[in-house]
């Protein structure tokens, strides 16, 4: 049942569980029964799989670190200079225009 507004009915927002509306209807996932079942697995099963996964992950080196947070921290000091003087740049000129001193 859709509530009826000003602009005609309204959207059904929610419907099985999925988002869509009456006019598109939502994308059925191909192979997925309707009710989604979370695979049961005992708590050492699952930090096998978190140990199996973090040892595929390509870790930077500590150089790689370092030269990254070097660049991350001169970007923080350019961009604090930069507003910094369109800040006062944007104040005098506002002054001049106001005939604030």
């Amino acid at each position: 049942m859709t509530a009826r507004g000003p602009l005609g009915p309204a959207p059904r927002i929610f419907q099985d569980g999925r988002f869509g509306c009456a006019a598109h209807p939502p994308a059925r996932l191909i192979g997925t029964p309707k009710a989604s079942v979370m695979a049961k697995s005992n708590p050492f099963s699952f930090l096998q799989d978190v140990r199996t996964e973090a040892s595929k992950v390509t870790w930077p080196s500590r150089r790689e670190t370092l030269i990254t947070t070097g660049l991350v921290l001169l970007m923080v000091v350019v961009s604090s200079l930069f507003f910094f003087f369109t800040d006062t740049i944007i104040r005098w000129t506002l002054g001049l225009i106001l005939g604030a001193r």
